[in-house]
């Protein structure tokens, strides 16, 4: 599907939707649970979606409660109880092949916690997922004892079947996503087990801290340096089940407060939480750095909101994306409109998620007349000029998709983008937003 986006100034304000990083772990953890958890306000996108499919799959029961207008209220969460309730649904109308649609996400975590069971089990995906290799993790369940099986370079289909019998593996983390699947799983193998992960190499490191805060949160012990090179935890333990509202989602707040940025508009952003984990509220530190007026402050319904105004003229930087490589596409974008230079670095791993994003962003802005320069490990950007209208492919990914959406508010003349669809994977309803002509 294609959409066009017209200039316009941004002036909206926005309820963020949840956290698609919080809604897979936490459905993760309370379908492994000992007992019923309820779950209010996840996320409903197509990742999610996938997510639950695989739960369910699994052997966790899970019920939904829709609000008065229908949406999404609650999931109900009766859990497996670790491995010992672990073993495929004949009772659901499900292929045996489990299928993650686009979720990377769902992919790596959920295949690492099936491994803790004696049951084989075996994932698959859409085209996008077929090009994403968990090679590093399979090689590190094989060597806990784990028995997998993978298509060429450790693409799907994957297969895993336990026992998990625990040992010392290393894993090189160029996605954080191997590392949170291995730390989720490990407590949940047999008791007298202990599992050591060295972690010669690590990306997106502020991942790692939100799920250390589920581990944190379900009491269960572990080692770790500080570096996060390290970690041990021993099995035995028994995930206790996991309550409340899920957090809102710094990553889809970005593409609204890019959209005030670019166009010199103001948007008030309501539902995020500045103590939350994700590291992806780095992006509202980068929106004042480049000039943009960003205040926290208390919001009526009791919680907090943001509002972010876009300044007169915004000035480049240069920015380590390391820790926060899913900003890359919104980044480039603000870029593209500010005064100066702007080097996004540290982030060869944002070659590796749904499209090489790298390639994509330099590619796409290069058509809208932006001087993009691509890096082995980023961009650098010289802003100033207006980018032009014209045809934008989306390449199927949601975050270049949005990126290329809100390009348009501030563009010389109406954006085109392509393979729209695909922003539904984690935010529903964005496009909506920008009043697509």
């Amino acid at each position: 599907m294609n959409i066009t986006v017209a200039p316009r100034r941004f002036d909206e304000t926005v309820r963020i939707p949840a956290s698609k990083s919080h809604t897979i772990r936490r459905l993760l953890v309370a379908s492994f649970a000992e007992g019923v958890s309820k779950i209010d306000y996840p996320l409903d996108s197509l990742d999610a979606r996938s997510c639950l499919s695989i739960c369910r799959a699994l052997g966790a029961r899970i019920w939904e409660t829709k609000d008065s207008k229908g949406g999404l209220e609650r999931w109900t969460v009766r859990g497996t109880g670790g491995a010992k309730g672990l073993k495929r649904r004949t009772d659901l109308d499900v292929s045996p092949i489990l299928d993650v649609g686009n979720s990377g996400t769902s992919l790596f975590l959920a295949l690492a916690m099936a491994s803790l069971g004696d049951e084989p089990f075996t994932f698959t995906g859409d085209e996008q997922i077929a090009r994403r290799s968990a090679a590093p993790l399979l090689e590190a369940l094989a060597g806990l004892g784990v028995d997998v099986r993978s298509g060429k370079n450790g693409c799907i289909p994957v297969t895993a079947r336990g026992p998990w019998r625990g040992g010392r593996v290393s894993v090189e983390c160029p996605t954080s996503q191997y590392l949170s699947a291995l730390l989720l799983a490990a407590p949940l193998a047999p008791a007298g087990t202990l599992t050591e992960i060295d972690v010669p190499l690590l990306n997106e490191k502020p991942y790692i801290g939100m799920t250390l805060s589920y581990l944190d949160r379900q009491d269960i012990a572990y080692k770790k340096k500080d570096d996060f090179s390290y970690f041990a935890i021993r099995g035995g333990s028994a995930y206790v089940p996991i309550n409340g509202a899920v957090s809102a989602d710094f990553s889809s707040a970005a593409f609204p407060a890019c959209a005030a940025a670019v166009s010199r508009g103001k948007t008030v952003l309501l539902g995020l939480d500045p103590n939350d984990s994700q590291g992806d509220k780095a992006f509202f530190d980068m929106l004042g750095k480049m000039g943009c007026d960003v205040k926290w402050e208390p919001s009526a319904d009791g919680g907090m909101k943001v509002t972010v105004e876009g300044g007169t003229r915004l000035r480049g930087g240069r920015f380590d994306l390391n820790d926060t490589p899913d900003m890359l596409p919104a980044a480039a974008v603000l870029a593209a409109f500010a005064d100066g230079e702007t080097r996004l670095e540290n982030v060869a791993h944002a070659r590796i998620k749904e499209t090489d994003r790298i390639a994509a962003m330099a590619a796409e802005l290069g058509k809208l007349g932006v001087d993009c320069t691509e890096l082995p490990d980023g961009l650098v950007i010289r802003g100033g000029k207006i980018p032009s209208g014209g045809l934008a492919d989306g390449h199927g990914d949601h975050r270049i998709v949005m990126a290329l959406a809100v390009c348009g508010l501030g563009a010389a003349a109406p954006i085109t983008v392509t393979t729209t669809e695909a922003a539904d994977i984690t935010y529903p309803g964005f496009l909506s937003l920008l009043e697509i002509n």
